[in-house]
């Protein structure tokens, strides 16, 4: 069976089969009870003051950037790859909304008082880069904090444990990037001398999969990898229906742990 690698829409949202429908993802994650929840906790830890100014690198429809701005007075610039994502945060009403590259930001060194990435980092080509670049453009005494969800973290129970688990690794493999950079985060601010570096785990636990297909297409992924080698057509179509029972029986569970990395830059003394 022929090996490719699954296709990977949220690494370049432009050249994705369907943009909108990526936006529309985008902010029904938004909507959900956990991802308001981390993403709350994610502001929180960047610590921002009114007149403060701050960057979101790959900011997506600039959910957070409004959210921002909206309880704490800072100013927030919206940074993403995607056209489509920079307008659809314009859009929203992020005035400060640009398209640019996170390996090559366009601002200059100590720009900012504080960054994030949310969910980012596991879809660059260079991760250690896009981090070097935050950390030159905010001032020491800044807060960087870095979202991810990590996919060698997930579980699923349709019935069938030895399927899942495969479909659930092609995630982590080939599904994504970074599919298990999460975890390692802490590691790489440390390594670039953070001061304060501090992760904590948010797990995801969805009983209804209506929930978590919507946003994340859980039930495609065994048809995807199909299509592109992975799987065979009939082993697809078994997870699939292994899925349906699950969801009709009360059996299914679904389960993914995000880890939110904190630190702050340091103050260096001449």
């Amino acid at each position: 069976m022929a090996q490719h690698t699954l296709s990977r829409p949220w690494s370049d949202v432009d050249a994705s089969a369907d943009p909108a429908h990526l936006v529309t993802t985008l902010r029904r994650r938004t909507r959900s009870p956990f991802h308001t929840s981390y993403k709350r906790r994610l502001r929180t830890l960047l610590r921002a003051r009114s007149g403060q100014r701050f960057l979101d690198v790959g900011a997506g429809a600039g959910t957070t950037a409004l959210a921002l701005t909206a309880e704490t007075g800072a100013r927030a610039v919206a940074a993403d790859l995607s056209l489509a994502m920079a307008g659809a945060a314009r859009a929203g009403g992020v005035h400060a909304s640009l398209v640019a590259d996170a390996h090559h930001l366009p601002f200059r060194t100590g720009s900012f008082d504080g960054a994030w990435a949310d969910l980012v980092l596991q879809h660059v080509a260079d991760p250690g880069r896009v981090i070097d670049e935050m950390l030159r453009v905010v001032l020491p005494g800044g807060r960087v904090v870095l979202a991810a969800l990590d996919y060698g973290t997930q579980v699923l129970d349709i019935g069938e444990p030895g399927l899942a688990r495969r479909v659930l690794a092609l995630r982590v493999d080939d599904g994504v990037r970074g599919g298990a950079l999460a975890h390692q985060q802490p590691a790489m601010l440390a390594e670039r001398g953070l001061d304060d570096v501090a992760a904590e785990a948010h797990t995801l636990v969805v009983r209804d999969p209506r929930t978590v297909d919507h946003v994340h297409g859980i039930r495609d992924w065994a048809r995807t990898a199909a299509q592109q080698g992975h799987l065979s057509p009939a082993e697809a179509e078994r997870f699939v229906g292994r899925f349906d029972e699950a969801a009709a029986n009360g059996r299914f569970t679904y389960a993914v742990t995000f880890f939110l990395t904190s630190a702050t830059v340091p103050v260096r003394r001449p």
